[in-house]
C-alpha cells in the first residue's frame, strides 16, 4: 500500500517546551496505524501537527504526496483529514443535528450532506434518538460517537482519532472500536489513532508507534509489539 501520510524528522514545541523531537512515521492508504504512549509523550501534539493546530519547528508533513506543513488547518480539512478531539469537545449549546451539519461546513452539495448524516445515524443509531436534543445533555459515550461522525461528515480519506476510549466504560469502548473498524471496512477510510489503552489500540490498528519523550522508541506490526513481553513491560503498562 502506498503512504497517504508522511512525518519526515518532524519538531515541534510550545514556547522553549519541545514535545517532539523529530519524529518519523508513515500511515498507509487503507491502513490503521496506532500512536502510543504514556501521558505527555507527544502523542496528541502530534495530531495536532498534523492537522495544522500546532505548527512543525522543523520537518515535513506531506499527505497524499504533498507537502502540507505550514497549511492552514481549514485547507488541511479541505484535503482529507479530520481530526476527532481528545475531551469531548463538542458543541455544547447546539443540536446534534447542528454539530453535524457543521462537520460539512467546508462543503456546498446540500444534498450530499443530508444523505451522509443518515449514512451517520445509521452507524451511530443512538444520535438518531437525539437529533434535536442539545449536544451538552448527551452522555460521554454519546458525545465521543458525535465527534467521530461529526467528523466523518468532512468526507475525510484520514481520520485522526484522539484517545477515543478516555473516560468510557469497557462495553462502550468496545462499541466504538466495532464502530471504527466498521467505518474503516465499509468507508475505506484511514485512520491514525493516540490511545493510551494499548490493548485495544493494538487489537484493531495494523502497525504501532511508541511515543517517550516525544520520540519513537519503538514500532512494528502491532500483532508484533503486543506479543513482545519487554516492550509491554517498558512502554505499555503490561
Amino acid at each position: 500500500m502506498a503512504d497517504l501520510l508522511e512525518l519526515k524528522h518532524v519538531s515541534a514545541g510550545y514556547g522553549r517546551i519541545e514535545a517532539l523531537s523529530g519524529i518519523s512515521l508513515t500511515v498507509p492508504e487503507g491502513g490503521i496505524v496506532a500512536l502510543l504512549g504514556a501521558n505527555g509523550a507527544g502523542k496528541s501534539t502530534t495530531l495536532n501537527v498534523i492537522s495544522g493546530l500546532v505548527p512543525a519547528t522543523s520537518g515535513e508533513v506531506r499527505f497524499k504526496g504533498r507537502a502540507i506543513s505550514g497549511e492552514r488547518s481549514d485547507r488541511i480539512v479541505a484535503s482529507g483529514i479530520s481530526q476527532v478531539p481528545e475531551g469531548r469537545e463538542v458543541f455544547r449549546d447546539m443540536s446534534v443535528q447542528e454539530n453535524l451539519a457543521i462537520g460539512a461546513q467546508l462543503r456546498n452539495d446540500r444534498a450530499g450532506i443530508s444523505a451522509d448524516i443518515e449514512v451517520m445515524t445509521g452507524y451511530f443509531p443512538i444520535l438518531a434518538t437525539r437529533f434535536k436534543q442539545m449536544a451538552g445533555t448527551l452522555s460521554g459515550g454519546e458525545q465521543q460517537m458525535l465527534l467521530i461522525a461529526r467528523a466523518l461528515m468532512a468526507r475525510p480519506s484520514l481520520l485522526l482519532l484522539d484517545e477515543p476510549s478516555l473516560g468510557l466504560a469497557p462495553l462502550l469502548v468496545k462499541q466504538i472500536f466495532d464502530i471504527v473498524v466498521t467505518l474503516h471496512r465499509e468507508q475505506k477510510l484511514t485512520l491514525l489513532i493516540v490511545e493510551q489503552n494499548a490493548a485495544v489500540a493494538l487489537a484493531v490498528s495494523q502497525y504501532a508507534y511508541i511515543l517517550e519523550n516525544g520520540e519513537i522508541v519503538a514500532e512494528g506490526p502491532s500483532a508484533d509489539l503486543a506479543n513482545d513481553d519487554a516492550i509491554r513491560r517498558a512502554y505499555l503498562g503490561a
